[in-house]
């Protein structure tokens, strides 16, 4: 699955991000673009936990 993240604009900011779907997949493989704000994610879990996540971290997909 895919988001648009429009305050993802740094390394930090993908680190963040990564670590926040992480922490609800241990599993999850991110790829975080800060350049184009994308983030392409393989996960198991639902793409609703995963909004919550980024979320609750500041990330909220658009």
């Amino acid at each position: 699955m895919q988001f648009h993240i429009e305050n993802m604009t740094c390394g930090g900011c993908a680190r963040s991000v990564t670590k926040a779907i992480q922490a609800v997949d241990p599993s999850a493989e991110v790829s975080a673009d800060p350049a184009s704000h994308k983030v392409e994610v393989k996960s198991a879990a639902s793409r609703d936990r995963l909004v919550a996540a980024l979320t609750e971290v500041g990330y909220a997909p658009a």
